[in-house]
C-alpha cells in the first residue's frame, strides 16, 4: 500500500490491486463539496448478509462488512463495523464519488483522474444524473 493525499485526505492505495482504503471520515471529506453529501453518507446500509469473505480491515484485522451505497444502493463496499474506514475496490470510489453533487465542478475527479491514469474522468452530464461510469454500470459488486 503507498499513501497518496488528495485535497488533505489520506487515501491508502493497493498498487497490486488497484483498490483503495479510506480511514473513517474520509469519504465524508472527500464528498464535502457535494450539496448531497448527508443523504449520501446515510445510503451506506448493511448488507443481510453480512461479512466480506476475504477482506479484514487493515486497523483491527476484523472482517469488513459489506454496505450498499448510493441513492439506488447498489454499490457494494467494504466498512469496518468499528468505524476504522471503507475498503474500495479498484475504480470503486470514482464511482461512489460520481453520486456527489457538486456546485462548483469537480476538481477532485482531476486529482483521482492524475493519480490512477485516466481512469476516473468526470462522467458527462447525463451519466452524472445516472450516477453511472461511462465504462461500466453501477450495478456491478466489489
Amino acid at each position: 500500500m503507498i499513501v497518496l493525499e488528495v485535497d488533505k485526505v489520506e487515501i491508502d492505495h493497493c498498487t497490486a490491486c488497484g483498490g483503495v482504503w479510506l480511514d473513517g471520515g474520509e469519504l465524508e471529506l472527500l464528498l464535502e463539496d457535494a450539496s448531497n453529501k448527508d443523504e449520501l453518507m446515510r445510503t451506506l446500509a448493511e448488507l443481510t448478509e453480512g461479512r466480506s469473505k476475504k477482506k479484514r480491515c487493515p486497523i483491527c484485522a476484523r472482517k469488513l462488512h459489506q454496505v450498499k451505497y448510493g441513492p439506488e444502493r447498489d454499490l457494494i463496499l467494504d466498512r469496518c463495523t468499528r468505524g476504522h474506514g471503507i475498503w474500495f475496490d479498484r475504480d470503486e470510489l470514482c464511482r461512489a464519488l460520481r453520486f456527489g453533487k457538486f456546485e462548483k465542478g469537480r476538481p477532485v475527479y482531476d486529482i483521482l483522474n492524475d493519480i490512477f491514469g485516466g481512469t476516473c474522468r468526470s462522467p458527462s452530464p447525463d451519466e452524472a444524473r445516472k450516477g453511472g461510469s461511462p465504462e461500466e454500470g453501477v450495478s456491478k459488486g466489489s
